[in-house]
């Protein structure tokens, strides 16, 4: 007879190996633990991600600093004979390969010499460039070889195709172009002096400006010159779009550079051409910019990150409380502390992994909605997976370690006392004076803000505790409320108020829970606070940094002009008849205030008014159109001088109204009177005049140039500052608003796991309240008394200090303060409102939870509580 074979005993215990299924029967619990380590791990990853698009948005932001063919290396030789030209342009061409670039582009420029155009002799430079024709507009002719004259000089001598100008010495005229005019088209950027008639300053001739299509051509025509005034080697190529392929490029640059220069040295022709990485000054910037930027979100990121796994810590005490039953068995049975951790880990292990995972995959994909508008490596992204993975692997060992501790005070001996007193002392540690220290360094910091950004540094020298700083003080305010609400609820046992039963309920239930009241308060405190204080000094910088640069230019855009069309001799040109205004100007030496000249008909639908109540500056323009003779109404603009200056021509400004900004005058000191309180004598004494508009510069640039009116000092609103030191902050604090909805989802759910954890002993008071006569909506009430009162706290003093705290600080971090108008605090309401109605949301469906649960509890749940 065959012995029944007795089946091997597994080596895992029942209750580790059924642990995932027993993760199932709290769908709660499970829900909440993935969302927790999915914040977490969001978090953790989103610093770095964060980090590194800032990198990339500063480098695309300063990618219109220089010229097209300056993104790598620019090779710029002066005064060379033709053959070193051919020279410097062939060992380039032959060096490029080596180091990762293309065919390069040459430029060849003459000196301005003279010729017969037809009847007259015309002074005028020869210009050829790789490919040039193909970045100038062809009016009429064609590509044949030959050259390329501007529509100015052909049509002033009615010159025919085919013209060989200098007596037939120059090739043929093939072609007429468009003459080039500043702004300099982004092509001719970097050779804009050589390729653009000087039309401004007499004392620089440039002549007019004739372009060969081909290199053949250029060469049969600079034979009447010995040298070339400039020889220049560049290359095509798309801006960087990452900090890493900028710095890639530059060092490759670098090494061409060298290159070039030995070989040329080797035969003897030393310090013939200069080579420069134009763009590696921007590339500096935005090194700076991505330090700066980390440097001041890293210490929020870490605390934001620390909470999430106090979260996470917090799920094994609460799974502790749900699995007693099930460890003190295990205990019985020896299963030590370690084991038991295991067990959790086992079980929430899964839920802990897979939030965690989601949460990388979604810090990833949700970048272009949170972070700057910039491209990172595919490095930069395994990089921050890094960082999101250690955060993943410290809840995972958290989890274990708090569990496993727990079990080990309650069932190893002799120590339950020393741990007990040693997990009082934190309560008693004076957290409030260390953080209420990290906001005055702050605060002390920002004084020296913006300070450097007017010395020629784009980027103000920044501190992270500058930077901060409001959430130091949001974090201060929030652990002193706690404080006291913990103060409040142990001496919560003297109120006597059993006439309004709900009441005293609820507050026995907060006095019961305090170290859950407190953790709960202070993170909700953090997170309404945090998102007031980010919200507002980034879209503060925003609007800052629109009305700063509006003030400056006056509207979108402006160009000088002269003065007969300030006065109305010459017409304005066709396209800059609509959206336009013409605003004149008396100005005095530096530190003399400066009177302009305004249109009331047209000024305030074209200038950059955001900043003012347009009724009120119609009336006060409306105010200071009638003179009475004797004196001119003016509006007297920034600093107050002792005096009205004297105005040659005009008469004495009389006062009537003070501003403190105004259009094309921003902050400085100034007068403001009315074109239509002058005669026509004294319009004629205003020495400038410039042209408002409310559209983009090239649209206002190239009606004057279709009607060849000069128009000097074009300027737009657009280019006229560095937006970058603004961005830098805008970039920051976009961080911490992003923060602060982090840790509102990590309140909501410490909300719900406090509640989940009491469920037992809160459904055992509750089901006997019942069965004593109180009715489920007095219990309601109760619920909604308790939990209403830590979400009321928290959301009134979050809100109060963080609107507080952002309006007093908005204006420290201007990086451009010598510059008006100052930053404002932006209108918050409905940032205030929203998160009233979300909190008056959460405190609802927690309680009617926190009922539902005392309904639904079983018999056996009962007699376990």
């Amino acid at each position: 007879m065959r012995q029944r074979r007795r089946p091997r005993r597994s080596r895992v215990p029942l209750a580790w190996r059924t642990a995932p299924r027993a993760a199932l029967s709290s769908p709660l619990v499970v829900l909440i633990t993935a969302a927790t380590a999915l914040l977490t791990c969001f978090l953790a990853t989103a610093t770095s991600l964060h980090t590194s698009a800032a990198a990339g948005a500063a480098i695309a932001d300063r990618a219109g600093s220089v010229c097209e063919d300056q993104y790598g290396p620019f090779f710029n030789a002066r005064s060379l004979t033709p053959s070193e030209a051919a020279l410097v342009a062939d060992t380039v061409r032959t060096r490029a390969p080596e180091h990762g670039f293309g065919r390069p582009v040459v430029g060849l420029y003459t000196p301005v010499g003279a010729a017969e155009f037809g009847d007259e002799t015309y002074r005028f430079r020869l210009a050829y460039r790789d490919g040039g024709v193909d970045d100038l507009e062809l009016l009429r002719g064609t590509r044949d070889s030959g050259l390329w004259v501007g529509s100015e000089l052909a049509d002033a001598e009615n010159m025919p195709l085919g013209t060989r100008a200098h007596g037939g010495a120059l090739p043929p005229t093939t072609g007429v172009y468009r003459d080039l005019r500043l702004p300099a088209p982004g092509p001719w950027c970097s050779a804009r002096d050589m390729t653009i008639t000087n039309r401004l300053v007499d004392h620089i001739e440039t002549g007019a400006i004739v372009f060969a299509t081909d290199r053949d051509a250029f060469d049969r025509a600079v034979t009447h010159f010995d040298r070339l005034e400039r020889t220049v080697v560049s290359f095509r190529a798309p801006p960087p779009s990452t900090l890493d392929e900028a710095e890639d490029r530059a060092a490759r640059a670098r090494a061409l550079i060298a290159d070039v220069d030995a070989d040329l040295r080797a035969r003897g022709h030393a310090d013939l051409v200069h080579g420069s990485v134009p763009f590696q000054r921007s590339i500096d910037l935005a090194g700076r910019a991505e330090s700066n930027v980390g440097l001041s979100i890293l210490p929020l990121a870490i605390l934001a990150v620390l909470v999430g796994c106090a979260g996470a810590g917090m799920l094994g005490v609460q799974w502790y409380q749900r699995r007693y039953a099930v460890i003190r068995l295990l205990a019985a049975r020896g299963h030590g502390p370690g084991a038991v951790g295991l067990l959790a880990l086992a079980e929430l292990g899964l839920p802990v992994t897979l939030g965690g995972a989601a949460g990388i995959l979604l810090a990833r994909v949700l970048l272009p909605a949170y972070g700057p508008p910039g491209t990172i490596e595919s490095a930069e992204t395994w990089a921050a997976a890094a960082g999101g993975g250690a955060a993943l692997a410290l809840s995972l060992l958290l989890l274990v370690s708090i569990v496993a501790l727990r079990a080990h005070r309650e069932f190893q001996r002799g120590r339950a006392a020393s741990r007990r007193l040693r997990s009082r002392l934190p309560a008693y540690v004076p957290w409030e004076l260390g953080t209420a220290a990290v906001a005055w360094a702050g605060w002390l910091r920002l004084a020296e803000y913006g300070g450097t950004s007017r010395l020629g540094d784009p980027l103000p020298q920044v501190d992270p505790l500058a930077l901060t700083y409001p959430v130091a003080v949001v974090l201060t305010v929030g652990i002193v409320t706690a404080r006291v609400a913990f103060v409040l609820l142990r001496l919560s046992h003297r109120a006597r108020l059993w006439s309004r039963p709900p009441l005293q309920l609820a507050i026995r239930r907060l006095a019961g829970a305090r170290a859950a009241v407190v953790g709960v308060l202070v993170v909700t405190m953090l997170a309404v606070g945090t998102l007031a204080v980010g919200t507002g000094v980034s879209e503060g910088q925003r609007g800052a940094l629109e009305n700063k640069t509006g003030m400056y230019v006056g509207a979108e855009s402006s160009v000088d002009v002269g003065r007969s069309v300030g006065t109305g001799e010459t017409p304005l040109p066709a396209g800059a008849r609509t959206g336009t205004s013409l605003v004149g100007r008396f100005n005095y030496t530096a530190g003399e205030p400066t009177v302009a000249v305004v249109d009331p008909e047209t000024f305030t639908g074209v200038a950059w008014t955001r900043t003012f109540d347009d009724a009120r500056l119609r009336a006060l323009l409306e105010r200071i159109s009638a003179p009475d003779g004797r004196q001119l109404p003016a509006l007297r603009v920034g600093a107050h001088p002792a005096a009205p200056p004297e105005v040659a021509g005009l008469p004495p400004l009389d006062v009537a109204a003070d501003l403190d900004t105004f259009p094309l005058l921003s902050g400085e000191p100034g007068y403001v009177v009315s074109r239509d309180a002058l005669t026509d004598a004294q319009l004629a004494e205003v020495p400038q005049w410039t042209v408002l508009s409310s559209g983009p510069l090239r649209d206002l640039t190239r009606a004057f140039s279709d009607a060849g009116m000069v128009h000097p000092n074009a300027e737009s609103r657009a280019d006229v500052l560095d937006a970058l030191p603004f961005h830098v902050v805008d970039w920051t604090f976009s961080f911490v608003t992003l923060l602060g909805l982090v840790l509102a989802v990590v309140a909501i759910l410490a909300l719900v796991v406090a509640v989940e954890t009491r469920r037992r002993q809160n459904a055992l008071a509750a089901t006997l309240l019942v069965r004593m006569g109180m009715r489920p909506a007095t219990l309601l009430r109760s619920h909604l008394a308790e939990l209403g009162a830590i979400g009321g706290l928290a959301t009134v003093a979050g809100v109060a200090t963080g609107v507080t705290v952002a309006a007093i600080s908005v204006r420290r971090f201007d990086p451009v303060r010598w510059l008006a108008p100052v930053p404002e605090l932006p209108d918050l309401a409905g940032l205030i409102v929203s998160v009233v109605a979300v909190s008056t949301v959460v405190v609802l469906l927690t309680a009617l939870l926190a009922v539902r649960s005392a309904r639904t509890t079983t018999p056996a749940e009962l007699l376990r509580a």
